[in-house]
C-alpha cells in the first residue's frame, strides 16, 4: 500500500485575523476528516499523509482554509512507496532529549538511559517534543513536583505530558483533547507506556465542571487559553500550579493580564524561537 504526502506551505497575509499556527490547526482538522492519518509540522507549513486509495486531490484543494483570503497556501503532492514509509518517518521523527532527563522517541528508536523514557507513535509532530511549545512544557513539567498530585493535561495531543506526569508519580492524571485523532493517539500512547491510570477524554473545557486539580498543563493556542482560562482556574485551589504554552512571545502580555485577573501569580517563564511558556500558581 502506497501513501500520499501532501506538503502545504502556509503564509499569513497582512490582513489575516488569525496566525499561521491557527491556520495549520484548522488544516489538520479538515484533513483529518478526509482520512489523513499522519502530520508533520514544518518551519513554514505542514506535511500530511494519507493512504493512496483514500486520496482525492480535488477534495483537498476545495478545503475551506485553502480558499481563505487571509492566507497564501501552496500545495505539493507526491507518492511514497510502501517500502519507504518507515524510512520517511525515521527521516522526519528524530528522538529528542530534554535537559538530559527526558527522552521522547518512536518505537523504532533505541532506548536511552535517562530518568524518563517516553515512547510514542509519531502520528504528528506537534506533541512529540519537536515543537518549541511542547519541548518547553516538558522542561517546565520536569521542574514541577507532581508526586501524589492530581494532574490535568488539557489539549493533550499525543498525551506526552500526561505520560510524563504519570512517570513522575502523579496520583491521578486526566488528558483531554477536542480532536478525535488526539484522543485515539493518546489512548494508544498511554497503553504503550504502561500508564494505565491515565484517564483520557474527548471534549473541551465543558468537561471540567466539578473537577479539582493540583497541576494543570495547557499547551493550546492563545485564543482558546484566553477563552477557557477561567474554567481552568475554577478547578484550582490555593497553591495549585498551571503551565501555559502554545503562543508567541508577543502574546505573553495578553495571557499574563488574563491570568492575573483570575488570581494567578507568575512563577517563571521560558522562550524558544519566539514561542513562550508561562508557569503560574494560584494565590
Amino acid at each position: 500500500m502506497n501513501y500520499i504526502e501532501v506538503y502545504f506551505s502556509i503564509k499569513a497575509l497582512e490582513s489575516a485575523e488569525i496566525n499561521a499556527e491557527m491556520a495549520r490547526e484548522i488544516l489538520v482538522a479538515e484533513l483529518g476528516a478526509l482520512n489523513f492519518e499522519s502530520f508533520v509540522n514544518t518551519d513554514d507549513g505542514l506535511q500530511a499523509y494519507v493512504q493512496e486509495e483514500d486520496f482525492d486531490e480535488q477534495e483537498v484543494r476545495a478545503l475551506y482554509i485553502l480558499e481563505s483570503p487571509d492566507f497564501a497556501i501552496e500545495m505539493e503532492v507526491k507518492t511514497i512507496e510502501q517500502q519507504n514509509w518507515n524510512a520517511e518517518w525515521e527521516k522526519n521523527f528524530e528522538p529528542i532529549e530534554v535537559e538530559g532527563r527526558c527522552v521522547v522517541r518512536a518505537p523504532f528508536h533505541e532506548e536511552k538511559e535517562v530518568d524518563f523514557d517516553i515512547v510514542i507513535e509519531p502520528k504528528m509532530s506537534f506533541g512529540t517534543g519537536h515543537h518549541e511549545t511542547t519541548h518547553q512544557m516538558i522542561a517546565q513539567l520536569l521542574d514541577i513536583d507532581v508526586s501524589g498530585k492530581r494532574v490535568l493535561d488539557m489539549g493533550c495531543g499525543t498525551g506526552i505530558l500526561a505520560i510524563l506526569a504519570c512517570m513522575k508519580g502523579a496520583s491521578s492524571i486526566t488528558g483531554i483533547d477536542i480532536d478525535e485523532w488526539a484522543y485515539e493517539n493518546t489512548l494508544e500512547n498511554v497503553r504503550k507506556n504502561k500508564c494505565s491510570h491515565i484517564i483520557v477524554k474527548q471534549g473541551g473545557a465543558e468537561l471540567l465542571k466539578n473537577c479539582s486539580y493540583d497541576v494543570i498543563l495547557a499547551n493550546i493556542n492563545r485564543n482558546i487559553l484566553l477563552n477557557d482560562m477561567e474554567a481552568y482556574t475554577k478547578t484550582m485551589k490555593v497553591g495549585s500550579q498551571i503551565a501555559f504554552s502554545g503562543f508567541y512571545t508577543s502574546d505573553i502580555s495578553h495571557i499574563d493580564a488574563k491570568a492575573r485577573s483570575l488570581g494567578l501569580r507568575l512563577l517563571r517563564q521560558s522562550e524558544k524561537n519566539n514561542w513562550a511558556a508561562l508557569v503560574y500558581q494560584m494565590g
